[in-house]
């Protein structure tokens, strides 16, 4: 079973004609993921790429069945984009857009609290590199070719440490089932615990692979949830150990949702949260692929 997305998925592209949206909806085509259409307001009756462009996200979805949403929108009107991929009854947004207002991401968060939790969607992102699970479905900016299907779940706030560990696994004929990207934000749609229960739940995903950062509560907050309620093995790998202490509180460190704003939100805090959590602690990025396969060789 597929965390999020499969190959009978059926997709759309919110930025469907624009450069960046066109490159990356060739990739995801190219993969093999189910894209049915896409949406550019203004170009509703064109095709483009062999698929039929439309005006609204109703519009798309009413006409080619589409349960899931990737959003190529720029910063200024990406969370309009969301919040209309959820009134359009989207089941599952990725949103690769960088540099989202705060207060638009607020908005985009309130709004989607209207729905019922049976028939909120998931969101993943802002500012990630999306979701694939491998062999079946893409949806997003990843290499797809470096990931094989296997039984490990990654979740991960940096895209690149997320291609790096499932780079190492394949190297070592390690799959993923599920790769996820929540975004570097300080407000991302879905947490890293949403994601450890969404792999718990997955019959197919055997241990799990959580990659942070400084800054935030994510990390201690999926640690204790892990240590209470998850019967798989966590992996998990804290970005950012280095990065200066004290005079630092208040300061973003290169991405967004890397900014140290209270005690217990650094790197060291967050990795001496996640032993006391029973959590295995991965000490170097060089080390994904052995590690895991450490775990999966003693389970």
């Amino acid at each position: 079973m597929s965390v999020l997305i499969d190959e009978n998925t059926r997709i759309i592209v919110q930025g469907f004609t624009g450069r960046i949206g066109t490159f990356h909806s060739r990739q995801m085509i190219d993969y093999g993921s189910k894209v049915v259409g896409g949406v550019t307001p203004g170009k509703g009756g064109e095709r483009h790429l062999g698929r039929p462009v439309f005006d609204t996200v109703k519009a798309a979805v009413r006409e080619t069945g589409a349960e899931a949403s990737i959003v190529f929108v720029p910063p200024p009107f990406a969370g309009d984009a969301i919040m209309e991929a959820a009134d359009a009854g989207i089941r599952v947004c990725v949103c690769i857009t960088d540099g989202i207002p705060a207060q638009d991401m607020m908005r985009v968060k309130r709004y989607m609290r209207r729905y019922p939790r049976e028939r909120r969607m998931r969101l993943a992102g802002p500012n990630c590199a999306g979701v694939i699970s491998p062999g079946k479905a893409m949806m997003g900016i990843m290499p797809g070719h470096i990931y094989m299907p296997g039984p490990v779940g990654i979740v991960a706030r940096s895209g690149t440490l997320g291609y790096e560990a499932a780079a190492q696994m394949k190297a070592l004929d390690i799959g993923v089932s599920t790769s996820w990207g929540i975004g570097g934000d300080p407000l991302s749609g879905s947490s890293l615990r949403d994601a450890l229960e969404a792999f718990e739940n997955d019959p197919e995903t055997e241990a799990v692979v959580m990659i942070g950062e400084p800054g935030g509560p994510q990390e201690a907050e999926a640690a204790h949830w892990a240590q209470a309620q998850m019967s798989k093995p966590v992996l998990g790998y804290i970005a950012g150990r280095t990065a200066p202490r004290g005079r630092a509180v208040g300061r973003s460190m290169g991405c967004a949702g890397a900014i140290l704003s209270a005690e217990g939100e650094s790197a060291a805090e967050k990795i001496a949260i996640l032993r006391d959590c029973g959590i295995s602690v991965i000490e170097r990025p060089s080390e994904f692929g052995t590690r895991v396969a450490e775990v999966l060789g003693a389970a």
